[in-house]
């Protein structure tokens, strides 16, 4: 897939802030249309599984604490990245779907 930024498509699990790879396994990601493949992303077990739950009850404690203001200015942030990468993020999510593109 050609993109702008391909760091976009990142093909790992971001538990507690860290990236995890894989153990071992993956499971493919294909356009459903085509049949291509798109990418991996990780097949967790249990442990990892533990570890994302136990590492959002964590986050979800320290974002209620955070103050509406706060919460704002990180959306806005979140939302500002969405706009910069609009184009990459948008091939991305058509080829998930198996749409064509114009």
């Amino acid at each position: 897939m050609d993109l702008q930024d391909p760091g976009l498509l990142r093909q790992a699990a971001l538990i507690g802030g860290e990236w995890i790879e894989a153990n071992g396994a993956g499971i493919a990601v294909t356009n459903p249309s085509t049949g291509a493949l798109i990418g991996h992303v990780p097949r967790l077990g249990q442990p990892e599984t533990a570890r994302a739950i136990a590492a959002a009850e964590v986050a979800q404690k320290t974002w209620s604490k955070r103050t509406a203001k706060d919460r704002a200015e990180i959306l806005r942030a979140w939302f500002n990245l969405m706009i910069q990468h609009k184009d990459d993020l948008g091939r991305i999510l058509t080829a998930e779907q198996g749409k064509p593109l114009p």
